[in-house]
């Protein structure tokens, strides 16, 4: 079997220990945020899920049980997080162009779009498990994915899996460049790398711009899963 690292080369010269210890930390404090915000906002996804379900909002459970597959959500949230910023950060090394090279956003795009790739192997079967929990209120988290399994296979967990991956892939084009280019502007405004709060202010307002296109898609998962 070949390789498949050996084409990839050394580090670049300015290669640090610290550099992988801040990697390694931003990874896990985006897993950890994840977590937060799916277990914060899970009532309000229920309640999404139940009223696109075609069954009707009432007779997918309506305000009952609104936590009804937060096991998924619970599970899935960090590695599907880390696996994507893992990938993009790895992928932006490996395409490491100059800093003012007008190639910059499409490193940023090419990165993100294999980070969502890798991250829709993890979220997918979290997403098709979770959304039949919460429109199935009455049955647990684990006995749907056994269920899953036994009578569709592997691939009954990744029904949707390309709807998905079309959904994210043009979101991230917009959002990780914007993101990227609003912290290299603010950086050079104040002569410095922006802060960790600053950096959320500029994920914030690109995700918003690009936030309300995914309701689509979010009906098309939906249809997959059921």
């Amino acid at each position: 079997m070949p390789n498949r690292l050996s084409h990839l080369g050394a580090p670049p010269a300015s290669f640090k220990i610290e550099d992988l210890r801040t990697f390694c930390a931003c990874n896990v404090a985006g897993g950890v945020a994840g977590v937060a915000v799916d277990l914060i906002l899970f009532p309000l996804d229920t309640i999404k899920t139940r009223l696109q379900s075609p069954q009707g909002f009432n007779k997918a459970g309506g305000f009952r049980g609104i936590y009804a597959g937060v096991p998924s959500a619970a599970i899935g949230s960090f590695p599907n997080a880390a696996a994507f910023f893992i990938t993009y950060e790895y992928v932006k090394w490996f395409l490491h162009t100059d800093s003012s090279s007008y190639l910059m956003p499409v490193k940023h795009m090419l990165a993100a779009s294999a980070g969502e790739v890798v991250a829709c192997l993890i979220r997918v079967p979290s997403e098709v498990v979770k959304q039949r929990a919460q429109v199935s209120a009455s049955s647990r988290t684990f006995q749907i994915f056994s269920n899953i399994l036994y009578t569709e296979g592997i691939q009954g967990l990744y029904r949707g899996y390309k709807s998905t991956v079309l959904r994210e892939i043009p979101f991230s084009l917009v959002q990780f460049p914007m993101w990227e280019s609003l912290k290299a502007l603010w950086s050079w405004r104040q002569d410095h790398v922006v802060d960790c709060w600053q950096s959320a202010v500029c994920g914030a307002f690109a995700g918003e711009k690009t936030e309300a296109r995914s309701t689509l898609s979010d009906h098309e998962l939906m249809f997959w899963s059921q």
